[in-house]
């Protein structure tokens, strides 16, 4: 398989595009492919802070180390760069479309519709408690582990 660059985006980067991140980074270490897997938000609130410390936590709690990474917002250049830009809900797939030229819109997807096949959100699990972080943690894993296989699909 060639080697495939992929972008996570939700609304501040701390939250479920960082877990999403660490998830299908070390599935795919795990599956032995070549891929690189970075997130990104759609707002600037967050710029250069470390993920929420319950993303944090919950990755721990399953192996993943995602504390090293640090919040920043989309680009253009993220748009043109990366093979797939994956929004966690609908309007952050409405944002992403917003700013990307037309030669990118057709890598903008949906996460779990493209993964699943089920036009489904991520919810931000930010005001709920640790509960909530680990509904997500385990929407994610499964929608990695599909991922995984659509990548070998279309990429080998």
């Amino acid at each position: 398989m060639k080697p495939v660059r992929i972008l996570f985006v939700c609304l501040g980067n701390i939250c479920r595009s960082p877990l999403a991140e660490g998830i299908l980074q070390r599935q795919a270490v795990e599956a032995g492919l070549e891929i690189t897997v970075d997130s990104a938000g759609t707002g600037g609130w967050h710029i250069g802070d470390a993920p929420d410390r319950r993303s944090i936590a919950v990755a721990a709690r399953h192996g993943i180390d995602i504390g090293r990474q640090r919040c920043r917002r989309v680009t253009l250049e993220d748009l043109d760069s990366f093979d797939l830009v994956f929004g966690m809900d609908r309007r952050n797939v409405e944002n992403l479309r917003a700013l990307a030229p037309k030669t990118a819109q057709a890598k903008i997807h949906l996460f779990l519709d493209y993964a699943l096949g089920t036009a489904v959100d991520v919810p931000d699990p930010y005001y709920e408690g640790e509960d909530g972080f680990e509904t997500v943690y385990s929407m994610l894993s499964d929608g990695c582990s599909s991922l995984i296989g659509r990548l070998e699909e279309r990429f080998s």
